[in-house]
């Protein structure tokens, strides 16, 4: 199976707004200020074709096989997700809604706010490779902490998550519901000091 991944695009939205909204579930609905699954589908289309929140598609890549949108992954830095915010607050305001809208990452790190799988592609290992991008784009802009919130109840994430790398560092909250804070340290240099005790 050859799985290509690449930068989103504007008219992937409508193939990736179904794996972010069943990625993030009522994060969705309160980030659109919608309810009627229509409507919140709508709306996300629109942030990815959009280029200013947190899941617009400069900020999303897609993992393809045989050319169909099999997995999405978003990814951004702390130190933009305000202005991304920022930007989503003030469009729901226009439309009279009043949001605040949680920071989900420090300011030093780089954020994992959506790895989704289509349910049909799933056990084929996409998400790892979706995950080993991530690193590989981080390591690109010359490494650093690498982060992302997990709900405390899914354990089977949790222990998926520590196999990948990750540590849980600190309690979060997003909307109301609380999540594990896990990161990960990203560089070349931790990467030789694995291999080096791997072939000890």
């Amino acid at each position: 199976m050859d799985v290509i991944i690449r930068q989103a695009r504007s008219e992937d939205a409508e193939k990736i707004a179904p794996l972010i909204i069943n990625a993030i579930g009522d994060i969705a609905d309160h980030m659109t200020a919608q309810k009627e699954p229509a409507a919140v589908l709508e709306k996300v289309v629109g942030m990815i074709r959009g280029e200013h929140t947190r899941h617009s598609h400069r900020y999303t890549y897609t993992a393809t096989v045989n050319g169909a949108i099999a997995g999405a992954l978003v990814l951004y830095h702390g130190n933009q997700a305000a202005a991304l915010d920022r930007f989503l607050i003030e469009q729901l305001k226009k439309q009279g809604h009043y949001r605040t809208i949680e920071p989900e990452a420090h300011t030093d790190e780089w954020y994992i706010d959506t790895v989704s799988v289509d349910p049909a592609c799933q056990g084929q290992g996409i998400g790892s490779k979706l995950f080993d991008f991530a690193e590989e784009l981080i390591l690109s802009q010359g490494g650093g902490k690498l982060s992302l919130n997990v709900d405390i109840d899914k354990e089977g994430a949790i222990r998926l998550y520590k196999r990948l790398g990750y540590s849980i560092s600190e309690p979060w909250t997003i909307i109301g519901e609380p999540f594990h804070h896990m990161v990960k340290v990203i560089s070349r240099k931790a990467d030789k000091a694995s291999f080096a005790s791997d072939t000890l």
